[in-house]
């Protein structure tokens, strides 16, 4: 009887996932309909013009090997930095009494990771921007 049961639940857990996969579903077949469709009524009319490269509206002024300065990786890094700190402290927060010390100390530990890459980030110079 235990075995029936399980299978019963299995089957009403099934159930409950089956409009989420037809939503899915029909939502690719929609969108792929949707792109076939453009595909078939757009006219094609190419010109020099609009097979022309370009870069924000106007022909590039550099080549693509052209160096540039490092410090946008770095503002790039230091937003990862505060993105991940608030993505994982949200969710650590509204947990933190059922995690315990534990819990405490792993985001402590995280925390302090984030701190030395915002340290490095500082002495390299990437939040002064001339």
């Amino acid at each position: 009887m235990p075995q029936y049961r399980r299978a019963d639940r299995i089957h009403q857990m099934l159930e409950n996932y089956l409009p989420v996969l037809i939503f899915i579903a029909v939502g690719l077949v929609f969108g792929a309909f949707m792109v076939v469709l453009g595909m078939i009524l757009s006219p094609s009319r190419p010109d020099d013009e609009k097979l022309s490269r370009y870069e924000c509206g106007f022909e590039a002024f550099a080549g693509a090997r052209s160096e540039f300065d490092v410090r946008f990786y770095l503002v790039a890094i230091l937003f990862i930095i505060f993105d991940l700190e608030i993505a994982f402290l949200f969710p650590w927060a509204t947990v933190l009494r059922e995690l315990g010390l534990f819990g405490l100390l792993s985001m402590t530990l995280f925390l302090a990771i984030l701190v030395v890459g915002f340290i490095y980030e500082w002495k390299k110079g990437a939040l002064q921007w001339e």
